[in-house]
């Protein structure tokens, strides 16, 4: 009578072990594969992207990470994501997800995500979403950062004039001494009078 359940839990498994990314399995040992598929799962059910993830762990193994630590990184970009799913909606696509998950890690706040994306309307966010993230990076403060990229969403420029922000390309008269355009500063609180 207990041999009946063997045969549906081989399947289970077999159905289980069939779905595994075949990359994680080549690159990873058995638990932190399997560890990192139930990640993987988990995000897929949630409609977020999964390649990212994979990503993660693939390169967790290539710099000889531990299984513990890939496992760790792979669950907070899964976090990010879904945060990033929070600020952006459910419209929102995997490359603009990816770069919100990666501006939230740097300090960008989802509410700064949010009004990038009210004033981008339909078009693509990771060339102003990476842009930011790479001036958080560089230690611009995210406030200032972010000031001035949603100041050029809000006049509709193209992505070159991000680009240019963030590789200090802005013509002659618009650079600092350092060669990136000027960024704008945060706005002072409401001073009452």
């Amino acid at each position: 009578m207990q041999a009946g359940w063997v045969v549906p839990f081989l399947l289970v498994l077999a159905g289980r072990a069939a779905a595994q990314d075949h990359r994680l399995a080549e690159r990873l040992d058995p638990p932190t594969a399997a560890a990192v598929q139930r990640v993987v799962d988990s995000a897929a059910h949630e409609g977020l992207p999964t390649e990212p993830l994979i990503q993660k762990a693939l390169e967790g193994g290539t710099l000889g990470a531990s299984g513990d630590r890939i496992v760790y990184a792979v669950g907070a970009l899964h976090g990010q994501l879904g945060r990033a799913r929070q600020a952006l909606g459910a419209r929102a696509g995997e490359a603009d997800l990816t770069a919100a998950a990666g501006a939230l890690r740097a300090g960008v706040s989802p509410a700064s995500l949010q009004r990038l994306q009210s004033l981008r309307g339909d078009r693509p966010l990771v060339v102003p979403i990476a842009v930011l993230t790479d001036l958080v990076a560089d230690g611009v403060s995210p406030d200032e950062a972010t000031r001035s990229v949603l100041d050029l969403a809000r006049e509709g420029r193209p992505d070159e004039e991000f680009m240019a922000l963030r590789a200090g390309r802005g013509g002659p008269a618009a650079t600092e001494p350092g060669g990136r355009p000027p960024l704008r500063p945060a706005a002072d609180p409401p001073v009452d009078r």
